[in-house]
């Protein structure tokens, strides 16, 4: 298949590139000017136009002649920071182009949006599995509303013109590496938000345990890119995907004293165990659908991305790109 994706430069992009260019697609990516990251993607045979989702001229020529598409696109990280002009510009008018001009396509098979864990607003204290069907979307700030405009969107393409497009919900994801770093586990990082954490600081980094005043740990379900790049071939072509919103995870959510005793172990910092105050971080995702649906089963669970993240940094290769 002839493969458009918009946002190719990303952690996700590239290495979603990569995966199709292995299962023999031909691949093409817009690429935005002021997230022009190519080096990534020096070493894949894939097309590269210059250009942006926000002019129609530009998308159409992206468009022509693809098979499929995948709209990663979207002011998040790169190219930031956005005003929220820029979020509604780019995530929900650009949507809106990139939908037009499949409508108008001859050839599109599937067009596939990169959604987001974001339009359920805050992830902390839901004992509850997250459903991207029974948790009803409550997005704070202008990315996670933009993102639900553009979710809401695609979806009633499908409804209104029976255009065959899955919206693929990403979660909080990781590539090669970047684990190690990781800012919920980082008493530097986490000192600021919390008094009780002040008193801790005696100069060097710890690892810290978040407990809330049960004395619960703290538990939460990110995604390693690969999965996330897993979910997204899985889904294409699948006709049951069609104007269906999917939920992508990990296997399953960690608890932070499971998590950070080994990570600890891992990398030689040491852990602390802290109560904080506030409502506790504690958020999973029900992944039946995303099953069902697509076929997708992800392989990287917590301490598999400990592992390879230590890996990657003692320079051990990984069939990953880098962010």
């Amino acid at each position: 298949m002839r493969i458009l994706i918009t946002g190719i430069t990303g952690r996700i992009g590239a290495n979603l590139a990569a995966a199709l260019l292995r299962d023999g697609h031909q691949v093409r990516g817009l690429v935005w000017a002021r997230d022009s990251r190519v080096e990534k993607l020096g070493h894949l045979d894939v097309e590269l136009l210059n250009g942006t989702i926000t002019d129609p001229d530009d998308v159409k020529l992206a468009m022509e002649g693809s098979d499929a598409v995948y709209h990663l696109a979207a002011a998040f990280q790169g190219g930031g920071p956005f005003t929220e002009s820029e979020y509604f510009e780019i995530n929900v008018t650009g949507t809106f182009n990139m939908l037009e001009a499949a409508r108008s396509s001859d050839t599109l098979k599937h067009f596939i949006m990169a959604g987001t864990d974001a339009v359920y607003g805050s992830l902390e204290g839901r004992p509850e599995l997250i459903h991207e069907d029974r948790t009803p979307p409550s997005p704070e700030g202008w990315y996670g509303l933009s993102k639900l405009l553009a979710d809401e969107m695609c979806v009633a393409y499908h409804r209104t013109y029976g255009m065959p497009v899955t919206v693929l919900r990403f979660g909080y994801c990781f590539g090669a590496g970047e684990f190690l770093d990781f800012k919920p586990f980082l008493l530097s990082n986490l000192r600021p938000d919390y008094p009780e954490l002040q008193a801790l600081w005696e100069g060097e980094e710890r690892l810290v345990i978040r407990r809330d005043e049960s004395g619960a740990s703290f538990r939460m379900q990110i995604i390693d890119v690969r999965d996330q790049v897993q979910g997204c071939v899985t889904a294409l072509e699948k006709a049951q995907s069609f104007g269906q919103r999917i939920q992508l995870a990990a296997p399953a959510p960690f608890s932070f004293d499971e998590a950070v005793p080994y990570l600890s172990e891992r990398i030689g910092i040491p852990a602390i165990s802290a109560t904080v105050s506030g409502p506790p971080v504690n958020f999973g995702f029900d992944l039946g659908k995303a099953k069902r649906l697509i076929g997708f089963v992800p392989e990287y669970d917590i301490f598999r991305m400990i592992d390879d993240a230590v890996a990657f940094r003692e320079g051990r290769e990984l069939d990953v790109i880098p962010t």
